[in-house]
């Protein structure tokens, strides 16, 4: 079955799932594989359950009078038809990907458009190979403007995620130690992000750039750019305001914007948001509002009020650089302070060293507690008596029900199969 004739019928239902358990009446269902299943073996499950449509590429499972339709590849067949729809689309794309911050700069930029325009974004974590065809499907045909997020940990993922989203604009959050196993070291992780300015460039397209940055200054030296930062030479200019609470407060023509974001980190993700609301002629108040009226809610830079303390829960994810920042803006914290950190994920050949390297980090900084989690934490070597270490979570907890934490602050980080998330009642 061809890819148009596919398109005929989303456009029918709008519709489409890789999952039967989330089967709608009139759906299109793409049978993908994965390691422990094979969706082939669902196609007539499919269709007995509503969907319109079944998409195979096991011939043995086809049936043309059953609407079950083979192509070579389901999931090419998925992406095939998300690059048809955005072209069906006609409204401006933003791209976005990054080491870090990619998910809270989404949410803030499209905080701002919704001031003003229909947007959708990526929900969730949908950011992948199969999650951005998904995304791009799920789009109302009434919106005016499309965020989404791109997500890696190897060479030439961008590129693929470009080739099916193919933005206008585009933007990268920054360069970090994360995916390093993946992407082969630092270098791999820069090239890798960088396909993303390689499409801008290719398609004469639009990158918005961090000036702090210097590594986006020299990768958009020739490509269109819109560029933000605390720089006179910016095209928007937005200085951090420096204030004695925890939240992050920024000063944009004039006009002082309180966000519910704490770190300097954040910074950049708020700069990004205002730069392309005012490049899309929303005003300064309207920027302004949609910031303030952001609150994060998914783990991310998120501070949770306790009665007699602060919890910054940072644990949607974890690798050094995000970790160094989390420690340099928890360390201004008023009051006594506990880290509890977990293990750091796909870090490859660098795992011991970066590990260890946080560790030596946080003891320098001088916390009052530090507790380590998981594995490679475990491995690390340590004469300090503030730093405790414990193999898992559970066991962490287990010592939490004999010997509470008592200080005024704390900061939980850690890549998200720590689950360091489920403390919140720490």
């Amino acid at each position: 079955m061809k890819t148009a004739e596919i398109f005929d019928q989303f456009l029918k239902s709008k519709i489409v799932t890789t999952d039967t358990r989330n089967i709608s009446k009139n759906c299109i269902f793409f049978a993908l594989k994965g390691a422990n299943f094979n969706g082939n073996t669902f196609g007539q499950e499919a269709i007995n359950q509503g969907a319109a449509m079944a998409i195979v590429d096991e011939k043995e499972f086809e049936n043309n009078n059953q609407n079950i339709f083979l192509v070579e590849d389901a999931l090419e067949a998925l992406q095939d038809l998300a690059r048809t729809y955005r072209n069906y689309l006609k409204i401006p794309f933003i791209g976005l990907t990054g080491s870090n911050g990619k998910t809270t700069t989404k949410e803030l930029i499209s905080a701002v458009l919704k001031e003003k325009f229909r947007t959708h974004y990526t929900f969730g974590n949908l950011n992948n190979h199969i999650g951005v065809p998904l995304t791009i499907l799920s789009i109302p045909e009434d919106t005016e403007i499309a965020v989404i997020e791109m997500g890696a940990n190897h060479q030439k993922e961008i590129e693929l995620l470009a080739s099916i989203s193919q933005p206008d604009f585009g933007y990268i959050t920054n360069f970090g130690k994360a995916h390093l196993e993946g992407f082969g070291g630092f270098e791999g992780v820069i090239k890798g992000k960088s396909e993303l300015y390689d499409y801008l460039q290719m398609h004469n397209k639009t990158a918005f750039v961090n000036l702090n940055d210097p590594i986006q200054v020299e990768k958009t030296n020739n490509i269109n750019r819109i560029t933000f930062s605390d720089k006179n030479n910016a095209d928007v200019q937005i200085e951090l305001i420096e204030n004695e609470t925890e939240y992050l407060a920024v000063e944009y023509d004039n006009l002082i914007i309180h966000s519910h974001l704490t770190g300097n980190y954040n910074f950049s993700n708020i700069s990004c948001a205002i730069a392309i609301g005012q490049h899309f002629g929303i005003d300064r108040d309207t920027i302004k509002n949609g910031i303030e009226n952001y609150f994060p809610s998914n783990n991310r830079s998120q501070i949770i009020t306790k009665e007699n303390y602060k919890i910054v829960m940072d644990a949607y994810n974890a690798n050094p650089s995000s970790m160094e920042a989390s420690f340099y803006n928890f360390v201004k914290f008023d009051g006594s302070k506990t880290i509890v950190i977990g293990d750091m994920f796909e870090l490859g050949e660098e795992s011991k060293a970066e590990h260890q390297r946080i560790l030596d980090l946080a003891e320098q900084l001088d916390f009052d507690q530090i507790f380590v989690l998981g594995h490679n934490f475990s491995e690390t070597i340590t004469n300090n008596p503030k730093v405790q270490k414990f193999e898992n979570r559970v066991a962490f907890e287990d010592y939490l029900k004999k010997n509470p934490i008592k200080t005024q602050n704390i900061l939980i980080k850690g890549s998200h199969g720590m689950r360091l998330d489920l403390l919140e009642n720490i």
